[in-house]
């Protein structure tokens, strides 16, 4: 079993950034894929970046450069760095694992989430 606590949401301006942070329980930490997902109002949750084997990475189209994923395997912990903040990052951000490596971008590939962190992008 993993839990997933996520951190670093918030109230930010259009071009701000962010620092999400989500610390996992569990001994095999290293080896899961980890991922961040986004539910917008009214919206289904969609992918936004995932890290796996140490620094593989893989982005959607609409953070890449302006979004960084990363993993501190001795910390049990996976960030996601977001610059130039814009309006349509605006969302419920979740943290998820998927036990069985490799990219991974469907919600339903991951078997642990955390409870969301709440970010908000004001114009």
């Amino acid at each position: 079993q993993v839990q997933l606590v996520e951190s670093g949401g918030g109230l930010v301006q259009a071009g701000d950034s962010l620092r999400l942070s989500c610390a996992a329980s569990g001994r095999t930490f290293s080896s899961y894929t980890m991922g961040w997902f986004r539910q917008g109002p009214g919206k289904e949750r969609r992918f936004v970046a995932a890290t796996w084997s140490g620094s593989m990475a893989y982005y959607t189209d609409s953070v890449k450069g302006r979004f960084t994923i990363s993993r501190d395997n001795a910390k049990n912990t996976v960030y996601l760095q977001m610059n130039s903040l814009k309006p349509a990052d605006t969302g419920v951000y979740y943290c998820a694992a998927a036990q069985w490596g490799g990219r991974r971008v469907n919600p339903s590939e991951y078997a642990y989430w955390g409870q969301g962190t709440q970010v908000t992008v004001s114009s």
